[in-house]
């Protein structure tokens, strides 16, 4: 697949509790343009704790925010958002652990069919992300597999970005900034590495 990095795509990665979707909810608020709030969560009676969670996210938001719970489609949902529109996406992991019990071809096409409608997007879409493989390896097959998925991901997502920012410690850094990218392997042979404009 030839990667084409979409200026409209903004990717905001950062660990847990490190403002990470407070960042990209003002960088929604910046662009000026009617936002969709797409949840991914699954919503379950039988934990207070996230639903705790959901709530702390819901009482941030503006009222005139659209809002779409979207745990399965994301792609289709992308692909179907207008010109001139801003789509906030939170979060990546909790979208990727709604599809984690799909094996590997059927995976390998739901990410395929992201990657797809991201590059394509024609809204501004914001898409907040989890970094999960700072810590230690998880002593479990499902947890190995959750990290390993979502580190894969993130990457390629940050390949098409227009922009990728981390949030850690509550300070955003704009990595296609101060960063350099490293090779994709699916890119085509030139330069080792080039500066992320």
């Amino acid at each position: 697949m030839a990667l084409q990095r979409n200026v409209h795509l903004t990717l905001v990665l950062g660990p847990a509790r490190s403002g990470k979707s407070e960042w990209a909810e003002a960088l929604a608020q910046r662009s000026g343009q009617p936002v969709t709030y797409i949840a991914t969560a699954i919503v379950t009676a039988d934990d207070p704790d996230w639903q705790a969670r959901i709530q702390q996210h819901r009482r941030r938001r503006p009222p005139d925010w659209r809002i779409q719970e979207v745990p399965i489609e994301l792609a289709q949902a992308i692909a179907q958002a207008p010109a001139n529109t801003c789509l906030l996406v939170d979060s990546l992991g909790t979208w990727l652990a709604n599809l984690l019990t799909q094996g590997g071809e059927s995976w390998e096409d739901s990410e395929s069919q992201l990657l797809s409608s991201l590059e394509a997007a024609h809204a501004h879409v914001i898409l907040v992300a989890e970094e999960v493989g700072w810590g230690v390896i998880p002593a479990y097959p499902q947890g190995r597999q959750f990290r390993d998925r979502l580190g894969h991901l993130v990457r390629q997502v940050g390949a098409i970005a227009g922009c990728v920012y981390l949030v850690t410690g509550g300070y955003a850094l704009n990595l296609s900034q101060l960063g350099v990218a490293i090779p994709h392997p699916l890119a085509p042979p030139g330069k080792p590495f080039d500066s992320v404009k």
